[in-house]
């Protein structure tokens, strides 16, 4: 069984990393790469300065790369690692042309009729395909993972929320690889921390109420819980680490909680880790350099579960172009052939 796939943004940071992670699919075989105008019909190889710790792909090295029109794209699934402000243009074309896009833009993240799906947290919410392709006239359609920062968090809130979750504040200490090619230059963040991220802090208090939420036939009631975030860049290269209090309803213990994140099962899926949530009791974990390739990064690490005055408070560190980014938009697409979406 295998479907082509297109990768639309190939040559960024997070296109890089689809490239990477597609490597020897055993459903996805890619079949084209898709970049900016100056680029099309030039070798992916010879165009990309590979920035991912590994080598480049022997397979993509001399594919030939196409624009960024469904006219000259073949492919059953396209994957986008397109900036938002591309992605809001050209994303439905691909969508209103017949195809399925599974993107990790955050254009359409919100919309009322797109699913903004982790797969162990709200794979229901793929029931809203249908509300989309009759509302827009599309034959295609569009799903999206969410920012890698909530991804880890929501991952961790999802088997909270039967304990009666209320509350929720976070504060994130973001990888530089998140900021995208260039990204942060090297005087601005060596030797200092940045407490702002643009945008971040916002999408990190709307998304995971809608990833929370409950499926209503049409749309999504969101979760009734309140977040609240701040957002910072440190100087880590890879790994989202982020620092996380949960406020219940009533009394809830430690072991109630790793009893909780126990019990989130991985999928039966490719790019499904054999632990969703790996709970390291050691004081001094989880850190970036030891424990973001959990799972082949598909994993969250938990650790420092502990009581305070709101309630529970604890570590939680991901992979940010892995689970935050790349794979989450595979998981998503290897969940849509599961469920004969494709």
């Amino acid at each position: 069984m295998h479907y082509s796939v297109c990768v639309l943004g190939a040559t960024g940071m997070v296109g890089q990393k689809f490239v990477q992670l597609l490597e020897n699919h055993p459903w996805f075989k890619v079949k084209s790469l898709a970049a900016s105008e100056k680029r099309i019909g030039k070798k992916y190889g010879s165009e990309v300065e590979w920035l991912i710790s590994a080598n480049l792909p022997d397979y993509a090295k001399d594919v030939e790369m196409v624009p960024l029109d469904p006219k000259q794209v073949d492919a059953d699934i396209v994957f986008s690692a397109l900036p938002a402000d591309i992605a809001k243009e050209v994303e439905p074309k691909f969508a209103e042309a017949g195809f399925v896009v599974s993107s990790n833009a955050s254009a359409f993240r919100m919309e009322e009729d797109v699913p903004l799906v982790i797969p162990e947290v709200n794979a229901d919410h793929l029931k809203l395909v249908e509300v989309q392709k009759k509302r827009r006239g599309w034959d295609g359609f569009i799903i999206t993972n969410p920012n890698c920062t909530s991804t880890m968090f929501v991952l961790t809130l999802k088997p909270l929320m039967d304990l009666g979750l209320k509350s929720v504040r976070i504060a994130s200490m973001q990888a530089l690889s998140g900021a995208g090619y260039p990204g942060v230059p090297s005087l601005a963040i060596t030797d200092n921390i940045i407490p702002f991220i643009k945008n971040e802090e916002e999408k990190c208090e709307s998304e995971p109420l809608k990833m929370l939420g409950t499926f209503k036939g049409d749309r999504i009631e969101f979760a009734k819980i309140r977040v609240s975030a701040s957002c910072h860049r440190v100087p880590v290269i890879d790994g989202h680490t982020e620092a996380v209090w949960v406020e219940f309803e009533r009394n809830v213990s430690v072991e109630e909680v790793k009893e909780a994140f126990n019990s989130l099962k991985p999928l039966d899926l490719p790019s499904s880790p054999e632990k969703v949530i790996v709970i390291r009791n050691e004081i001094d974990r989880p850190q970036p350099r030891l424990d973001r390739d959990a799972g082949k990064g598909m994993s969250v690490v938990v650790g420092r579960i502990r009581k305070d005055a709101w309630g529970i408070k604890y570590i939680v560190l991901g992979h940010n172009t892995v689970r935050g980014a790349a794979g989450a938009s595979i998981l998503n697409a290897e969940l849509l052939v599961k469920e004969k979406m494709v």
